[in-house]
């Protein structure tokens, strides 16, 4: 029997999806026989009593709180950047000069000339990389982009996706990072409507066209910080300017004819995570939401008189795309598992030397979406995509 390669893993972050990440690396050996097995060799973070605790309750085997030295490290083969936006470039391109591999959240970058920067980075140095856009690895998901394929919905004509949150509501939630364009780029654009544009990517096709709009309704905000999750904390009685976006509305043309309606909002009372779409084909239909991730709504066309309808198809049977993996049909998975079939890929890819999707070439097609969609709102008409 081979040995299975190792791959030591370097974590720069380690809050939210820090946590999330940790998740997936701990349990993917147990559901999934991968050509190769993640080791949480170390994380990385500026403030030492934290990360160190962090350290321990994630299970990782070290800490650094310089994020260079846990890339220099001759120890670590994969660096996973989960730190805020701004720093996403000037880390990818260090990880790629020292020959790491690289997974990195979302969105990629900040601009599209980073995006670019980076891919090159990853392409010159010949490391395996990805970008993560985990709501692709839910089973339904998979089901969905099975069925467009097989050509089961036939041409496709619609995409309406909605990305709805309400953690922003009250005026009084903190200035945290996610707020400030220094540091995010965007607000609600590139923070979940990014998933949406990918999701879109995925099941689709590509963008050719955008007009949209954006808005800031909360204009200022107690400075503070973010405490985990999507939780914040005010640091004082100082306020400052909100200069991102709270919403975005945009319509998009793809290059196989689809029209597409999107929006993306995180004022949007009594949706905690929304993210939500319906594709419409000339011989079906698909719609799936996040909030019960599990569950595929699926209508064909030529289904009988009497008896068409949507019908809900639950994605835990072993022929749906990674559901075999887990448990009995109907007995169903949730939010980490999309991580941990992501990283599946992942661990396949560096074992076989190639980048699994999506990767820093969707990061980039991604990024030029989310340009044109903030050149549209400025100019207040159509942008085309810049093509690669």
């Amino acid at each position: 029997m081979n040995e299975k390669k190792q791959i030591r893993v370097g974590m720069i972050g380690y809050k939210f999806m820090g946590k999330a990440h940790s998740l997936a690396y701990r349990n993917l050996p147990f559901y999934f026989d991968t050509d190769a097995i993640p080791i949480t060799q170390a994380i990385s973070g500026r403030n030492e009593e934290n990360v160190k605790q962090a350290a321990e309750k994630m299970g990782w085997a070290s800490y650094e709180t310089d994020w260079r030295r846990l890339i220099e490290r001759d120890d670590i083969d994969l660096i996973d950047i989960v730190a805020p936006n701004d720093s996403h470039a000037e880390m990818v391109i260090a990880a790629a000069e020292a020959g790491k591999h690289i997974i990195c959240e979302k969105p990629l970058a900040m601009t599209v000339e980073q995006a670019e920067r980076m891919l090159e980075a990853v392409e010159k140095n010949k490391v395996v990389h990805m970008i993560c856009h985990n709501y692709r690895f839910a089973p339904a998901v998979q089901f969905a982009k099975k069925l467009i394929k097989e050509g089961r919905l036939g041409k496709i004509r619609h995409i309406r996706a909605t990305y709805l949150q309400d953690w922003i509501m009250d005026p009084n939630f903190p200035l945290t990072w996610r707020l400030r364009k220094d540091v995010t780029g965007t607000g609600t654009l590139g923070d979940i409507a990014a998933h949406s544009i990918d999701l879109a990517r995925f099941l689709v096709g590509e963008f050719t066209e955008v007009v949209g709009m954006m808005e800031t309704f909360i204009k200022e905000r107690p400075i503070g910080e973010m405490t985990g999750g999507l939780s914040g904390k005010v640091e004082g009685g100082e306020m400052g300017e909100v200069d991102v976006d709270d919403a975005a509305a945009f319509m998009a043309r793809f290059e196989n004819g689809a029209l597409g309606v999107f929006e993306a909002t995180r004022l949007a009372g009594g949706n905690r995570n929304g993210n939500r779409f319906e594709i419409n084909g000339e011989l079906g239909s698909i719609r799936w939401d996040m909030e019960n991730m599990n569950n595929l709504q699926v209508y064909f066309d030529q289904d009988e008189h009497g008896l068409q309808g949507f019908r809900t198809i639950n994605c835990t049977e072993e022929y749906h795309p990674f559901a075999g993996a887990y448990w009995p049909a109907g007995h169903i998975i949730g939010y980490e598992h999309t991580f941990i079939n992501l990283f599946t890929e992942l661990m396949n890819g560096i074992a076989t030397g190639k980048s699994p999707e999506p990767n820093f070439v969707d990061g980039l097609k991604n990024q030029k979406v989310l340009h044109a969609i903030e050149e549209s709102a400025k100019k207040k008409s159509w942008v085309e995509i810049e093509r690669s």
